[in-house]
């Protein structure tokens, strides 16, 4: 049976559960490393050189498309360029492009950490982040660098939609609804496109959403099994 975060065993949780602690922390690494940027920005910490932190940080931690397209090319993977596919997360354009990462992260972050373990949480917010990574330097063809969490939060969302398709099948429900949230979340970014432009970051946060969505049946509880029982029931 689907597990119901709301127990543990034989001992009911408190309705507010706290965060866990995996979530928590990459709230925390995101807010912080964009705090040292923008106040290093308004020149409040790390003198005159702090101003150039963020670009510093684009060039040499940020997915670039045109890097992975050479590497592929010549056959090179250079360690400090593999490094990018986990770094890009957590380099954000402003203070309200991390904040508002930071907060999907929590929210959807709760939801599967309270069915996941902690390390299958990052699993997915990771491989999310690299998947999405992936896809966008094999199919962008921009030099525009890849930045922010958004990727590893659409993974997120593929894992609650993963959740929520397992719910509504054992209570009987279409389980075409639990895609109700992607699909208005890409619907709202194609609109946005076709109204004030946009870049083709798209691409890594579909990608980060069916590599989420794909890791959930195998770190999940039950994993493979569960699906492989439904299989057979169905």
């Amino acid at each position: 049976m689907y597990p119901d975060p709301r127990h543990q065993g034989d001992q009911p949780i408190s309705p507010v559960n706290p965060l866990p602690p995996v979530v928590l922390a990459l709230f925390v690494i995101i807010m912080a490393i964009e705090a040292l940027f923008s106040l290093g920005a308004q020149g409040i910490v790390g003198g005159p050189q702090a101003i150039g932190w963020r670009l510093g940080a684009i060039q040499g931690y940020a997915f670039s498309a045109e890097i992975f397209q050479w590497m592929l090319a010549n056959n090179r993977w250079p360690g400090e360029h593999l490094l990018r596919f986990l770094t890009y997360p957590f380099i954000h354009a402003g203070f309200t492009h991390a904040l508002f990462a930071g907060v999907m992260v929590l929210a959807l972050g709760k939801f599967v950490g309270e069915v996941f373990r902690g390390w299958a949480v990052l699993v997915v917010f990771f491989g999310a982040s690299a998947g999405g990574a992936l896809i966008y330097g094999l199919l962008a063809g921009t030099g525009v660098p890849l930045i922010g969490a958004f990727p590893g939060v659409y993974g997120l969302i593929g894992a609650f939609t993963y959740l929520l398709w397992l719910r509504l099948g054992q209570e009987g429900g279409p389980q075409i609804r639990a895609f109700t949230l992607i699909a208005f979340l890409m619907g709202i970014q194609l609109v946005f496109g076709i109204l004030f432009g946009g870049g083709r970051d798209w691409i890594a946060d579909l990608a980060g959403f069916v590599f989420g969505l794909t890791l959930s049946f195998a770190v999940s509880p039950g994993g493979f099994a569960r699906l492989r029982a439904k299989i057979r029931h169905d």
